[in-house]
């Protein structure tokens, strides 16, 4: 006899390596800054500071790009980077 299902509600998850997309959006923002002429260092803590997107370039999409990273696991994988965790 098959089972009734239509009292459940349905989950939907994509699984992603956070660490290693956030690294790969911040390489393409970072070269994409750079080839328009921008210090990329300076522009990209300007965005993370305000989550302002004119701070980055919209030269191969880097404005869309860093907006799909969550600031505050940028943040914190940032810190365990630095501090070597």
């Amino acid at each position: 006899m098959a089972e009734d299902f239509s009292d459940r509600t349905q989950t939907f998850s994509i699984e992603t390596p956070q660490k290693l997309d956030m690294q790969q959006v911040l390489v393409q923002v970072y070269d994409a800054l750079k080839e328009k002429g921008y210090n990329p260092i300076s522009q990209i803590v300007g965005y993370i500071l305000s989550e302002d997107p004119t701070y980055i370039t919209t030269h191969n999409n880097a404005r869309s790009l860093i907006r799909k990273i969550d600031r505050d696991e940028l943040l914190k994988a940032m810190v365990r980077t630095y501090l070597g965790e």
